[in-house]
């Protein structure tokens, strides 16, 4: 693609930290090349989740071209995200996360997508180093199996996807804005950006996947796996998962099978021992009133929830 500019939009970088001084020290050099090399004026932005281990002076004293907005507490990843956002003055948000590491010419490619007024977010190659191989990631497939949306990893050599990563994807600001941003419900963190390109698609609008935007991916590093238990994690998820159905499926069909299926799903968490996912569903049902909220500001949706994912029903495994 080369390093030659191909859109006349202003872009913001935005990278959400918590506690990732490690890997912004490690990841920024390349993230300030690739803005360079789009434009010299790219504006970039952390805004810290109140972090504690000197990240913010590690950027200030070292980067002072980086713009820093540090939150009074440490809220989660959405809240962190939609505060830069609307920070921001780009009208092409990217989003970058502090263990991803760009190629230098990733910006062009995604841009050219925007082009056409019905496009919501473009997703990038995520070469992700795990277990000591590389997996390519960046493009999400799913179904509706057993009352839930199921989701996994999708091949690269198809141009849709079921969500754009909120950890290496771009977005456009004035839709977002529209959409409201990331669910903050969904903090700390997972579904967030699942949720948002879902909600995007039932609106009409299309997200993309762009295999010649590339990021590396050092997963294992992330803030995640090094603040959190695995069990915690995966408590989390399952309440995000069920936070999602609840708030996005409309489709009378859909509705029905969740009921189903959900006392299934307890009763077999119970004899398996699995208390993550019984605390899960207890949280989200603490979050009721926030997600009947939520659920009737979507209500403006053209796009049945079946249509979303019946794309991508011959690919899944």
């Amino acid at each position: 693609m080369g390093d030659k500019r191909v859109d006349t939009k202003k872009i913001s970088i935005i990278i959400p930290n918590y506690n990732g001084k490690v890997l912004l020290q490690k990841n920024l050099p390349s993230v300030i090349s690739a803005a360079k090399s789009y434009d010299s004026k790219t504006e970039i932005i952390v805004v810290d989740d109140n972090s504690n281990d000197q990240s913010v002076f590690l950027i200030q004293k070292t980067y002072p071209q980086i713009l820093v907005y540090v939150n009074d507490k440490n809220y989660g990843f959405s809240t962190t995200c939609n505060r830069g956002v609307r920070m921001c003055s780009g009208d092409i948000v990217l989003l970058l996360n502090t263990d991803i590491s760009p190629e230098k010419n990733f910006i062009n490619p995604l841009l050219k997508h925007f082009d056409d007024p019905n496009c919501f977010a473009v997703s990038c190659l995520d070469l992700s180093f795990e277990k000591n191989k590389e997996i390519e990631r960046g493009r999400g497939i799913g179904k509706f199996a057993r009352g839930f949306l199921i989701h996994q990893r999708g091949e690269i050599n198809k141009t849709t996807t079921l969500w754009a990563s909120g950890g290496s994807s771009a977005f456009d600001k004035k839709k977002w804005i529209e959409l409201g941003g990331f669910d903050e419900s969904f903090n700390p963190f997972y579904w967030e950006d699942i949720d948002l390109s879902y909600r995007a698609q039932k609106n009409g609008w299309m997200v993309w996947f762009e295999k010649e935007s590339v990021v590396h991916h050092r997963h294992e590093e992330g803030v995640i796996r090094n603040q959190y238990s695995a069990e915690n994690i995966q408590e989390i998820a399952y309440k995000n998962q069920i936070i999602f159905m609840w708030k996005n499926i409309t489709d009378l069909s859909l509705q029905i099978s969740h009921l189903f299926w959900l006392p299934y799903h307890l009763l077999k968490a119970f004899f398996n021992f699995d208390f993550s996912f019984i605390k899960a569903f207890v949280d989200a049902l603490l979050c009721m009133v926030v997600i009947i909220r939520n659920r009737m500001r979507n209500q403006k949706s053209f796009v049945s929830d079946q249509e979303i994912v019946d794309k991508y029903k011959l690919e899944f495994k």
